[in-house]
């Protein structure tokens, strides 16, 4: 049977929770059944507290019992039994308790960069839809009704209207579609193409790298909390940058560490930071606080993602409703010009 998976949130919260017991000296199957007793949890959770109690109470370790309930991450599974191995489980908890917290604000903010446009497309197609369907019509209706035809009168050109509310509604249209194939190529096997192409806009190639790296160090300070050594934590963590351009940044830093060079010199090298980042890894590595200098890495690449995305739909926002005022405000005044000809010739 197939079970659905927690989310990032949730993943978070009970990496927290548990983290927090485990500091605390309770047991594992204690600690379980505290998380059951805690509140009404429902539906996958609930179910998969249930599983992992009776794992725990035969003394089975916690990443055992998180793989037999199907709900967890295979990368979290993983990192809890590094962290069991190494005796650290408790750091590793609070670590994958941030990394996921981070990538649901991530996924958050990536989603509203997507949401936003597609709203704003919507809104447009429909202003333009009630322009076309009933606002145009009624004055056209009215100048028939005064001139008997518009074919060969000074009314002509509320034509134009009619060909601008159209060419925008096609163009409008056009980007909906184009933005929902794009959505549906990414969560194809076919993503890569879809990446290629918005590789070449120079802030959608930021906003991948920068994701890239966030996601890398995020997962390279949980390796390296689980008491992993640099290179598997290296090669690990390369697997969840999602960025073609990043991972093969890694794959040199990884030669690189292979060739004997410690991780913080062979990044700095290979300029896979920027220089002030690379910095504060050599800084870290020689003064043995590494992993905390990568955790405060992350929250800055993180702020620095947040940064790009919003920069993105900043520029998309007042396009977007640009085109919109200019469309309607060009119609409106082609509709208007007859009415102020009759008011001119009254007067």
């Amino acid at each position: 049977m197939r079970h659905k998976k927690l989310d990032s949130l949730g993943v978070s919260a009970f990496c927290e929770s548990m983290a927090m017991m485990v500091q605390s000296g309770i047991q594992m199957d204690e600690a379980v059944a505290l998380l059951r007793q805690e509140g009404d949890m429902h539906g996958p959770l609930e179910q998969a507290l249930e599983v992992m109690q009776r794992h725990t109470q035969e003394g089975r370790g916690l990443s055992v019992a998180m793989g037999a309930a199907e709900i967890f991450p295979d990368y979290a599974v993983r990192m809890v039994a590094a962290g069991e191995r190494a005796g650290r489980l408790e750091e590793v908890l609070f670590h994958l308790s941030g990394y996921y917290t981070d990538q649901k604000t991530m996924a958050d903010k990536l989603r509203s960069a997507v949401v936003y446009p597609i709203t704003m497309l919507v809104v447009i197609i429909a202003v333009l839809a009630v322009m076309l369907t009933m606002v145009l019509p009624s004055f056209l209706g009215v100048y028939e009704n005064l001139t008997g035809s518009l074919t060969d009168s000074s009314y002509g050109y509320v034509r134009w209207a009619y060909g601008i509310c159209w060419a925008a509604l096609a163009v409008m249209v056009m980007l909906a579609l184009v933005l929902l194939s794009g959505i549906l190529l990414w969560r194809s096997k076919k993503r890569h193409v879809l990446e290629t192409v918005l590789g070449k806009i120079p802030i959608c190639a930021s906003i991948f790298e920068c994701l890239g790296m966030f996601r890398f160090t995020a997962a390279l300070s949980t390796f390296l909390a689980s008491g992993q050594m640099q290179d598997i934590a290296v090669t690990e963590s390369m697997k969840m940058t999602d960025c073609r351009s990043v991972e093969k940044k890694i794959a040199r830093l990884a030669e690189r560490m292979g060739e004997g060079h410690g991780i913080a010199q062979a990044a700095y090298s290979e300029r896979l930071f920027e220089p002030v980042y690379g910095r504060m890894l050599l800084a870290g590595e020689r003064s043995g606080s590494l992993e905390t200098v990568l955790e405060k890495l992350t929250n800055l690449l993180a702020g620095h993602c947040c940064g790009l995305v919003d920069r993105l739909v900043g520029v998309v926002d007042p396009v977007l409703s640009g085109l919109l005022m200019l469309t309607v405000g060009l119609s409106l005044l082609s509709v208007m010009l007859p009415l102020i000809g009759m008011m001119n010739a009254v007067g």
